[in-house]
């Protein structure tokens, strides 16, 4: 964080819930090490014999917190319908949003919908805070608190769906300007509640809110700026002000455009860095931003640890530390979630070669 030079490159498989792997990979890797399973104490599901064996320096503890509120309903081992009234289903094997409670709404209809009510379960908070005074007991690994709640922008699209969602930015502002300020004053309340308890445990938080595709971002930089920044800023200052923390921020795909914007809102860290989306070039972002924000991800999961074979695997990242990591600010993961595409070859190749085995 102080853009210095590590003893050893921080290392981050499964610390988070974005930056985990599959059962079918982990499988697949523990066979293939002779690893005997563990178990998982992290919300990301990896097993602690994986996480040793990397050398994962961080742990994370709590979640997504579940509201009460009228929408919730299960309606299938394989469909039900959450706080916000989102649809979902399992599709090809995958939980899928299959229906909108505000797709086509009016601004009628958002004065009218029925929120869920922003209280955090107690036994969820007792949980986390027990789950993260035993990790700080430890002191051997990094805590960090999941979000606990979702991203402004992915909800709007997720409740309205995405196109509907989108169009409301150039024809409806005065409806996108609602539905935020409604989202941000829900996620002010449940974060007073969330890191009054896990606050004094834990060294930086994470928060997630897709703001890119492959090829830029879902908005102009301008709409960012007058819709998007003001609340996500004001949601980080709160966060800060009550955790003392360090906020890291995931966003899948092309985000250059919008990096200035980030770093002015708070943002402390980004991941997963998708060198595969347009501009994100590592070394492109490190000149420009390297010295006011700190990298975390660049191990591509969709091109590079899928196509590369295990030699092309070292050098690729021995290549990325040599780069990203020049003068710290770099923790070396994943560009997400390590699928069942990846063999896991090349998985020991890539912690191999970081560790220097």
């Amino acid at each position: 964080m102080k853009h210095k030079t590590p003893a050893r490159p921080p290392i981050d498989i499964g610390g988070t819930s974005l930056t985990g792997m599959r059962p079918l990979c982990q499988e697949r890797l523990q066979k293939l090490l002779g690893l005997a399973p563990e178990g998982s104490r992290v919300p990301s599901g990896v097993d602690e014999a994986i996480m040793k064996w990397a050398g994962s320096d961080f742990r994370s503890v709590g979640g997504i917190a579940n509201l009460p509120g009228v929408h919730e309903k299960k309606i299938s081992d394989a469909c039900f319908i959450d706080c916000w009234g989102i649809r979902k289903e399992i599709v090809g094997g995958e939980w899928q949003i299959t229906a909108s409670p505000l797709r086509g709404a009016t601004i009628n209809d958002l004065k009218a919908f029925k929120w869920p009510e922003p209280r955090v379960d107690e036994r969820m908070l007792q949980d986390c805070e027990n789950a993260a005074k035993a990790l700080q007991r430890e002191n051997r690994y990094v805590v960090i608190a999941e979000h606990p709640v979702y991203g402004i922008l992915e909800l709007g699209c997720w409740m309205c769906g995405y196109d509907d969602f989108l169009l409301k930015f150039a024809l409806e502002p005065d409806f996108v300007r609602m539905f935020f300020d409604r989202v941000l004053t829900i996620q002010l309340q449940v974060i007073e509640q969330y890191y009054g308890v896990l606050g004094p445990y834990i060294a930086l938080t994470i928060s997630g809110d897709d703001f890119g595709t492959q090829r830029g971002p879902f908005i102009s930089p301008e709409m960012f700026r007058e819709f998007v920044a003001p609340a996500f800023a004001q949601r980080i200052a709160r966060t800060k002000e009550i955790a003392r923390c360090y906020f890291w921020h995931h966003s899948c795909g092309s985000v250059v455009d919008l990096l200035e914007s980030l770093i002015s809102c708070g943002v402390d860290i980004l991941n997963p860095i998708q060198t595969s989306a347009q501009g994100m070039d590592p070394a492109a972002l490190k000149r420009r931003f390297g010295d006011r924000i700190v990298f975390w991800g660049a191990v591509d999961v969709q091109q590079f640890l899928r196509q590369s074979t295990p030699q092309e695997v070292r050098r690729g990242v021995l290549s990325l530390l040599d780069t990203l990591g020049s003068n710290g600010g770099y923790v070396m993961a994943p560009g997400h979630e390590i699928q069942d595409d990846i063999s896991p070859e090349n998985i020991v190749a890539w912690i191999d070669a970081v560790n220097g085995r």
